[in-house]
């Protein structure tokens, strides 16, 4: 994190928090500063450091730094979580549109995948539910991710027992689907059209409209398809990265705080994705802005679909039809062969 993001936190924070606001005490002296507050939060969070390890460089206690980190978490959702964490805009959706179209994966919005966090001190009464077989307590993270790394889903809490599918069915990942109020997206593969965008997964997903699953009769196909696939796991390594305290055990006894940090570590890490992202991205978009013709791929106006029982249980039978899982696949096959087939670098 640069010194730009760093101060833009440190100063929304202390316009808008009182706890962060530096004050005087009943003797008239001037208390703790705000970075003073938010460099024990970002530090403990940076490098999983113990709570009383910043006494002698930022003069804080064990119990005044736990108190940073936590107000510190709960202020970054409170005040950067609507942002950070938002659901994908129809710009956002046709820029991952065109992205995918570039990538030889049409309709292509992110890839999916979970990533389990060590509880060390998990409760013994909870530990058969947060545990696999004699393996130690997880909770597990449902994220999308996106070529750029940014997190725009993120399902975090449930026990490690579950897999990926059990973590799927209690994600709301599709609930704007269900509800009628996503998006309409339209593209097209290999002369056919579809009207739902999907998520590439790994092989334990189940064969729905929008998830690919490995599998892929071409060769050609597996190895593209594995190498866009990896964006999520790139995503929860350069998370793990940038914030040690999820990637060592979790020490806490609440997992409601558990969660805050981890929302929070998400949210920091779509701060900093926003301010490097033109830096480091791979992909060059200004071809499909010149206009409609060349875009095969393209979001239209948000449906307002009526959302009672019948239509939610259509919308869901549809996001579960094998038959478009395996027309998209087949499509997606040629699409594939068509594009990169004669690339050797491939």
């Amino acid at each position: 994190m640069n010194e730009k993001v760093f101060m833009r936190i440190v100063d929304t924070l202390s316009a808008n928090i009182p706890f962060f606001q530096q004050r005087r005490d009943a003797v008239g002296r001037l208390g703790l500063s705000t970075l003073q507050k938010c460099t024990a939060a970002i530090r403990m969070l940076a490098y999983g450091s113990a709570a009383g390890a910043g006494d002698e460089y930022l003069r804080l206690g064990e119990s005044t730094s736990l108190s940073c980190l936590t107000n510190f978490t709960e202020c970054v959702i409170q005040l950067f979580g609507d942002e950070y964490l938002r659901r994908p805009t129809p710009e956002d959706l046709q820029r991952l549109l065109d992205i995918g179209e570039i990538r030889g994966f049409p309709g292509m919005i992110g890839s999916i995948d979970c990533m389990h966090w060590e509880w060390k001190n998990c409760p013994t009464a909870w530990k058969g539910q947060y545990s696999r077989g004699s393996g130690k307590p997880t909770i597990v993270l449902e994220a999308v991710a996106s070529q750029d790394l940014w997190i725009w889903h993120a399902f975090f809490g449930p026990p490690g027992t579950l897999n990926d599918i059990n973590v799927l069915d209690r994600s709301p990942v599709f609930d704007d689907i269900y509800q009628g109020r996503a998006a309409r997206v339209t593209y097209m593969v290999n002369g056919h059209q579809y009207d739902l965008a999907y998520y590439l997964t790994d092989s334990i997903y189940p064969k729905w409209s929008i998830t690919l699953s490995e599998g892929p009769k071409a060769a050609l196909f597996a190895k593209v398809q594995e190498a866009t696939r990896k964006d999520v796991e790139r995503a929860f390594g350069v998370l793990q990265a940038r914030f040690a305290i999820a990637k060592n055990p979790a020490l806490s006894l609440d997992k409601e705080k558990i969660g805050k940090i981890m929302r929070a570590c998400i949210i920091l890490h779509n701060m900093i994705v926003e301010n490097e992202r033109g830096g480091y991205t791979q992909f060059d978009t200004s071809e499909f802005e010149e206009g409609e013709s060349s875009r095969s791929s393209h979001v239209e106006h948000i449906n307002n679909m009526p959302s009672h029982f019948g239509n939610m249980l259509g919308l869901r039978n549809h996001v579960r039809d094998r038959r478009t899982h395996e027309a998209l696949k087949n499509d997606l096959i040629e699409n594939i062969w068509n594009k990169f087939g004669n690339d050797e670098d491939v």
